[in-house]
Formats: C-alpha cells, sequence, structure tokens
C-alpha cells in the first residue's frame, strides 16, 4: 500500500470519528441530560377572582319526627308504608292495651258505685237535715213554754240537746256527702289518666309528612321513647355542609351556593347558606353550615351525599396567574420567570382564589413582577436558576398521552 493511500485512509476514518463525536453531541444536548427542558409558558395577567368554598353535605330534613309510645309495650300494628303522605291527626299506628281496657270497665264499675254512694249519703243529709229542723222548732216551743212556766227545766234542756244531736249527724252526713265526692273525683281523674294512656297508644301523625322510615313492625317490643316511624317535611330539606376549617374564610349565612346531588351528577341546583353552626367539628377540623335549596328538588333522598359550591364575593383587582404555575424552591412559594432567555425564580404571596383555578399574586421580598410577564406553566422537570428551557407548546408527545 502506499504513503497517499495510507494517509487517505487514516483522514477518512478521522473525518469519521469527528461526525460521530458531532451525532452523539447534538443528541446529549437536544435529548440526554444536557438537553433544554421542555416548558410551557403563560403571561401575568390583571383582573378580579370570584373566590369560593367548596365542600361535601347531606340531604337532611329540617322538619322531623320521631313517632313512638311515651310507655314500653308491643306494637299492635302499623298502618301506613314508607313515602306514604299522611296528614295531622290520621292514626299511624296502635300499641297493643294489654289490660288498659279492662282496667278502664274496673273504673266504670267504681265510679258507678261511687255515684250511688254519693246519692245515698245526699238522702243522709237531706234527712239530717229535716231532723235538724225538727228539733230547732221543737226546742223554739218549749223556750215559749219555759218563758211562761209552763214546762220544767230539765224538759227544755233536753230539747236543746235534741237540736245538739241533729246538728251533729247534719254535719256527719254532710262530711260523709263530701267524701262521696271526693272520690268520684279521684275515680274520675283516675279513669281520664288511664284513658289518656290508652290514648297515647294511637300513634298520631302530628303534622302533614311522608313516611321516612318503619323502625318498627306488628309484634315488637319497644320501649318509652323508642321510635317506630320517623315522619319528615319534604318542604324543609336542606344540606348540612362540611367544609375545612383551614378553606372556610369568608362563610357566612346569605352566600349563594351550587349544589349537586350525588344521584344527579348533571344538574346544579340553586340555594343558599341558611346559618354556620356555632360548634365546629373538632375531630374532623370542619366547620359546619345549612344549605337550603331555593326550590326543593323532586326525588332526592333524605341522607343523600351532595357537592356544594358557595360564591363569595369577588376580589379587588391584582396580578392573576393560574394554580399550577405556582412553585417550590428553596422552601419559598414563587414563579419562575423567563427572562433573556434564561430563568429567574420571582417569590410570590398568594392571595384569593377563584374559579378555574387562577389565583391573585403579589411579588414578595422586593422582587417585581408586571403584567405580561412570562412566566413557566408546566415543565418536564424539576427547575434550577440555571436550567436551559426550551418552550414547547404542549408537553404530551405527538400523538397521545405519555
Amino acid at each position: 500500500m502506499s504513503p497517499s493511500s495510507s494517509w487517505i485512509r487514516r483522514g477518512v476514518l478521522f473525518l469519521l470519528a469527528l461526525l460521530l463525536v458531532g451525532i452523539l453531541a447534538f443528541v446529549a444536548l437536544r435529548t440526554g441530560p444536557l438537553a433544554p427542558v421542555k416548558v410551557q409558558v403563560t403571561e401575568v395577567a390583571r383582573g378580579r377572582v370570584s373566590p369560593e368554598i367548596f365542600g361535601i353535605g347531606q340531604v337532611e330534613a329540617r322538619r322531623n319526627w320521631l313517632v313512638g309510645p311515651t310507655v314500653a309495650g308491643r306494637v299492635r300494628s302499623v298502618s301506613v308504608d314508607v313515602g306514604q303522605v299522611v296528614q295531622p291527626g290520621q292514626v299511624l299506628a296502635e300499641m297493643d292495651p294489654v289490660d288498659l281496657d279492662q282496667r278502664l270497665t274496673a273504673l266504670d264499675a267504681s265510679l258507678a258505685r261511687a255515684e250511688s254512694a254519693r246519692t245515698a249519703t245526699l238522702a243522709q243529709v237531706a234527712d239530717a237535715q229535716a231532723r235538724r229542723a225538727l228539733a230547732q222548732a221543737n226546742l223554739q216551743r218549749n223556750q215559749d213554754l219555759a218563758r211562761q212556766n209552763f214546762i220544767s227545766t230539765g224538759a227544755l234542756q233536753a230539747r236543746q240537746q235534741e237540736v245538739a244531736s241533729a246538728e251533729a249527724g247534719w254535719q256527719a252526713a254532710q262530711a260523709n256527702a263530701a267524701a262521696a265526692g271526693q272520690e268520684i273525683s279521684r275515680l274520675q281523674a283516675e279513669r281520664a289518666a288511664l284513658l289518656a294512656q290508652r290514648n297515647n297508644l294511637r300513634l298520631i301523625a302530628p303534622a302533614a309528612a311522608v313516611v321516612a322510615s318503619r323502625d318498627a313492625e306488628a309484634g315488637s317490643t319497644v320501649v318509652a321513647g323508642q321510635s317506630v316511624l320517623r315522619l319528615i317535611d319534604p318542604s324543609t330539606l336542606w344540606v348540612r355542609l362540611r367544609v375545612d376549617q383551614g378553606r372556610s374564610a369568608g362563610l357566612s349565612p346569605g352566600l349563594a351556593a351550587s349544589i349537586t346531588l350525588r344521584s344527579q351528577p348533571g344538574q346544579a341546583l340553586a340555594g343558599r347558606v341558611e346559618r354556620v353552626e356555632p360548634l365546629a367539628d373538632a375531630v374532623t377540623e370542619e366547620r359546619l353550615a345549612m344549605v337550603a335549596f331555593d326550590a326543593p328538588p323532586a326525588g332526592v333522598s333524605v341522607g343523600e351525599m351532595a357537592e356544594i359550591t358557595l360564591a363569595l364575593p369577588a376580589s379587588a383587582e391584582g396580578l392573576l396567574l393560574p394554580n399550577a404555575a405556582l412553585q417550590q424552591h428553596e422552601g419559598r412559594t414563587g414563579i419562575w420567570r423567563v427572562q433573556d432567555g434564561g430563568l429567574a425564580f420571582v417569590p410570590v404571596k398568594t392571595g384569593a382564589q377563584g374559579l378555574g383555578g387562577m389565583v391573585l399574586v403579589a411579588p414578595a421580598d422586593g422582587a417585581a413582577l408586571a403584567e405580561g410577564d412570562r412566566v413557566v406553566l408546566y415543565s418536564q422537570t424539576a427547575l434550577q436558576p440555571d436550567a436551559r428551557i426550551r418552550v414547547v407548546e404542549s408537553l404530551l408527545p405527538a400523538g397521545g398521552a405519555k
């Protein structure tokens, strides 16, 4: 082989090596560790946000009744079913009276006997009164005769004794009559109490309502105060809202609400905060509020879950950024601003957050931020001030999700 051919061969190999090194460098700079980080950017805008409070709630009835007996007993019958509309005064169920009817019959017999006894005592009063009147008349006549010395002092004293005896008999008869009257009053009160107890065994609807549940069936034994039926007023449905205490700033009565029931996920119902409970849940660290429907919905079930969004008054005007643009760097919250082809971390303070994830921001620690500044919205990897970036429209690979 000639020297010239050897040099040509060495030159070709050298050029191939340079080409390979160039290709490797290009790949490293474009797709390797030294490649620029792909980022999406957005611009700082100026405007207002309408903050909102989000929470989960449960549908309840403001007016509901637990209908049950006032004494322990056995359920005799239940005459209504779940979902049935009842009217005030309607008999819903009845408890077994056991021996109450027999006791009422016995009391009626005792009352009849007491009435007869009172009639007898009244007759005795009338007889005693007649005897007293006769004795007083005889005494008056003997007093006249004694003044004329027609009878002796002993005879007059005998007439006086007759009057005293007749007076005592009349008072005794009156006492017996009063005792008979008191016995009748006692029996009447006892009968009234027994009758009230008997009537309490009939469970009556207290108002127009809907039967929500049957908690006991015929033959079941229940204690005093235990529910046999639960009634609700469907026109008083509202939602017991639970809101995280850390996100409940601004929660107050009167706020407009958007209510989405789990059974109707595509329909937002209008409502309003009726009241905020003064006691919070210390275990779950939540505040409680009652949200009423503007118009009671049809077909909703008590106990159904609901998602509620409360609209707060609009904030003052300020700088706006999507919440996704906020990043953490060296323990501070801020944004990465694109400037002169590089990155600068700008610490910010956040304010109210509104619909769509827009949040009010203000520069912190003497930093500057202005409307129209370009900031990183999403990045392929974590960013550093010396990172090389390449702005792209999307971080998703062409043809689908990564």
